[in-house]
């Protein structure tokens, strides 16, 4: 998809997109009734595969239709019970309720939304160690609140950067994806229902046991049915924004360094022009990732303001806030991914600018040494004798980058 609201929306492709979501619900519905036929509860004829039943074209007509129940899942099953043969249809969404189908399908949608983001991490650690190493020995000027501090290596500022995507890869790796499947709240009462009229010995089980199958279908982790227990929303909302975060960082230093009287940094060449300028080279590829980054905590707030206002056993608002909020925060964080992904793997550093810029401000640079060695103590020869543990910062966060690997 492209969207001029939101430059680079199609590096996203699908992913959660209109279409993703309506597909992720027909799989869902595909692999509940698939459940229970294994199950021994539906007869072998009901066993359809779903999924070729609805597309893309269908979309329109579902979300028009939405409004009616408040949900996309009335107007879907509608679709789905004309078009899918006779005991297929019958025994369509028995045991499910429109929160299941709508929650598991937002966690199918948010599985490919965390596999595109992670595929381009692991990249950018790949290009931010490959800085590290290569300027371990690249002086430049450290800055604090604005100003000159000390002295450090281009390859240590690259090293904290990879110190933070690895963060960020670490709790995108850890985020949980359970399926939803309770029933109307969360008791599995109706699929209890169908296993003891079919005589399953042990109906409960049985229930228990067709969740599990649907799940383990789906790709999901089995889990309790959470309703208004909204944690695994928010929990994959936090790690999204800790790597927009990540990233935002990274874009900001990128964004100072390119300044023409630094210029000790340059994005990758054939972006930025300006529609009046002919001499701009605008960095906009950090531009469009800080942008990322400032938007996409107020998204994440939307959740958890939601997981907070959830009551009964079904959210009146609260839940409904949600699809398009997580929606549009995953898909801006597999944009910035990309984008950032880009922008790390062609940046252009320019040591001789950096040696440069911070040789004319060597006596700010080494006030701080001067201090703390008092009038007796010996000078640094050069800014590379006041690097400190610059190296072996370096070396640790490439070991963590190295023992990280998949």
């Amino acid at each position: 998809m492209a969207d001029l609201y939101w430059p680079g929306d199609e590096r996203a492709g699908d992913v959660f997109g209109q279409g993703a979501f309506l597909a992720a619900m027909v799989r869902v519905e595909s692999a509940w009734l698939g459940a229970l036929v294994r199950a021994g509860i539906a007869p072998a004829e009901a066993d359809t595969d779903l999924t070729g039943l609805v597309n893309d074209t269908d979309v329109d007509d579902v979300a028009a239709a939405a409004e009616a129940g408040g949900t996309p899942v009335l107007p879907l099953l509608g679709l789905l019970r004309d078009r899918a043969p006779g005991d297929a249809a019958g025994w369509l969404h028995r045991g499910l309720t429109s929160q299941d189908v709508v929650d598991s399908a937002l966690m199918l949608c948010a599985r490919d939304a965390l596999d595109a983001t992670l595929q381009t991490v692991d990249r950018q650690a790949d290009a931010l160690a490959a800085l590290a190493d290569r300027h371990r020995d690249t002086v430049m000027a450290g800055r604090t609140l604005t100003q000159h501090a000390v002295p450090i290596t281009f390859g240590l500022k690259a090293a904290r950067w990879l110190d933070g995507v690895l963060d960020a890869r670490d709790q995108l790796a850890g985020v949980r994806l359970p399926a939803q499947l309770g029933g109307a709240v969360g008791t599995l009462a109706a699929t209890v229902e169908l296993a003891r009229l079919s005589d399953a010995a042990e109906p409960v089980k049985t229930a228990r046991a067709i969740a599990a199958d649907a799940a383990a279908r789906l790709g999901l982790d089995d889990a309790l049915p959470w309703q208004t227990n909204r944690s695994p929303v928010t929990r994959l909302a936090d790690a999204l924004v800790g790597a927009t975060d990540a990233w935002g960082r990274i874009a900001n230093d990128v964004l100072v360094l390119a300044r023409p009287e630094i210029g000790e940094l340059a994005e990758p060449a054939g972006r930025g022009g300006s529609s009046t300028m002919p001499h701009k080279a605008n960095p906009v590829l950090s531009v469009l990732v800080r942008r990322a980054a400032l938007a996409a905590p107020a998204l994440a707030a939307q959740l958890h303001v939601a997981a907070a206002e959830s009551v009964d056993e079904r959210a009146d608002g609260g839940w409904q806030g949600e699809w398009s909020a997580l929606a549009t925060l995953a898909r801006r964080t597999v944009v910035a991914a990309s984008q950032t992904t880009e922008l790390l793997e062609g940046l252009r550093v320019d040591a001789d600018r950096m040696a440069h810029n911070a040789e004319a401000a060597s006596a700010s640079l080494l006030a701080e040494q001067a201090s703390v060695a008092g009038p007796a103590g010996d000078q640094p020869a050069d800014l590379a004798s006041y690097l400190g543990a610059s190296n072996e910062l370096v070396d640790a966060v490439l070991e963590r980058h190295r023992g990280g690997r998949p």
